[in-house]
């Protein structure tokens, strides 16, 4: 199959597929006489592993280490999915941080009774202040 029906069988663009070959992720057939290379259905199940591991999280680097270990490495395979699945844990800890930080900031701004006055632009605007600069 051409490139174009790689990238729609994919459910990527034809650029995504030419960036992947660039990086190495997936082979680029070699260019016969006709001109127009023809590639199999495992680049089609390569790019949809990648797209897959990318929802998860994983970099192209990491894909690309996972792609290397393959099936016969399932140890190290599960310590990089471990090491992802902590920066997972770490990303929701700092998003639910940060959810509470603005249901406080809402909650004083429904409270607000002055109109003039939003308590969340006022703490937005002094958040890593230096108290000393204020002079």
């Amino acid at each position: 199959m051409t490139i174009g029906s790689v990238a729609r069988r994919a459910g990527v663009n034809l650029q995504t597929v030419r960036y992947y070959q660039r990086r190495g992720l997936i082979e680029q057939p070699a260019k016969p006489d006709s001109g127009y290379r023809r590639y199999g259905k495992s680049a089609v199940d390569r790019i949809r592993f990648i797209k897959r591991a990318q929802e998860l999280g994983f970099s192209l680097a990491e894909i690309s280490a996972l792609l290397e270990l393959g099936d016969g490495h399932c140890d190290d395979v599960r310590r990089v999915a471990e090491g992802q699945r902590a920066l997972v844990a770490r990303r929701i800890a700092d998003l639910s941080a940060m959810q509470g930080t603005l249901d406080a900031l809402i909650d004083r701004c429904r409270h607000e009774r002055d109109p003039g006055h939003c308590p969340l632009i006022e703490t937005l605007s002094h958040i890593g202040k230096d108290p000393s600069s204020d002079a």
